[in-house]
């Protein structure tokens, strides 16, 4: 695995390979785990050269104290990654990749940016949208893979991806969350729990399936799926709940007093032991 730190080793990497080949790139922020991996693995399935970079992102946390807990751990990285058989590992640094002259831009993405993760991350969206164009840029890849754990941040990216007129020279690939073997998400924030929280943290996917489970039955008012999952979450160990929110095909939040809407994907945030966790189901 060739591993760069600079764009000029970058760039020289990709015009070595470039040539009639297809470019499949993985953005993380490293400490990876299996659903990363699993990313590669669907990159490495579906292309010629993938390409993984580890870059934790500050401009993307809106809290600093997040940026410093975000766990790091870069020479397990290195194996990992060439366990599962990447080509190349950008790891560059802050100034690299957003030098002091750099121009951030603004992305119009509308409400989706307001809503859910970006109502409690302001900002986040912008920096996540802003770095992922900054590496189409330096990589120019094929394919940019995602998994929908983060799937708020998926249908960003693609909004992103539209505006920048990228499509279909970049094509977004999705693979499913990878769970472990009793359920739970895989975060590269389950590092900082306890065992006995992430056991509790199993109460995320199960309330989410018995919500989707009384949607589809139609046994329940959305009002009452939310009370219910909200109220199961608190009492199986949880500090907060931010949301438990069901959107539409569109992405757009549906009233939860509304019968003539049906929900496309339900997605839940909470913490538990000051570690804020994410999940979602697909109905």
């Amino acid at each position: 695995m060739e591993i760069v730190e600079n764009i000029n080793e970058l760039a020289s990497y990709i015009s070595s390979v470039k040539t009639n080949v297809n470019i499949g790139f993985v953005p993380t922020m490293g400490a990876l785990h299996e659903g990363h991996l699993n990313l590669i693995k669907a990159s490495k399935l579906n292309g010629d050269i993938t390409i993984c970079s580890v870059f934790v992102n500050k401009i993307q946390f809106n809290n600093e104290e997040d940026f410093i807990k975000y766990p790091r751990n870069i020479d397990q990285d290195i194996e990992l990654l060439q366990q599962a058989g990447c080509d190349c590992l950008f790891i560059p640094t802050q100034e690299i990749v957003f030098p002091l002259d750099y121009e951030f831009e603004n992305f119009e993405l509308g409400n989706i940016e307001e809503i859910l993760e970006g109502f409690y991350r302001p900002g986040h969206f912008q920096g996540v949208c802003n770095v992922v164009n900054r590496f189409i840029n330096l990589i120019h890849p094929n394919k940019l893979y995602l998994g929908i754990k983060d799937l708020q941040q998926c249908k960003v990216i693609e909004k992103m991806i539209h505006l920048e007129k990228y499509e279909p020279t970049v094509e977004l690939v999705y693979c499913a969350t990878t769970r472990n073997e009793k359920g739970l998400a895989l975060s590269s924030r389950n590092k900082r729990l306890s065992s006995i929280a992430q056991e509790k943290a199993l109460i995320l996917i199960e309330t989410l399936k018995s919500a989707k489970e009384q949607i589809l039955n139609k046994s329940n008012h959305l009002y009452t799926i939310q009370q219910l999952a909200i109220d199961a979450i608190l009492n199986n160990g949880f500090e907060s709940v931010d949301y438990f929110e069901f959107v539409n095909q569109d992405f757009e939040l549906i009233d939860h007093q509304s019968t003539e809407q049906s929900p496309a994907f339900i997605l839940t945030a909470a913490t538990i032991e000051g570690v804020r966790l994410i999940d979602n189901i697909i109905l």
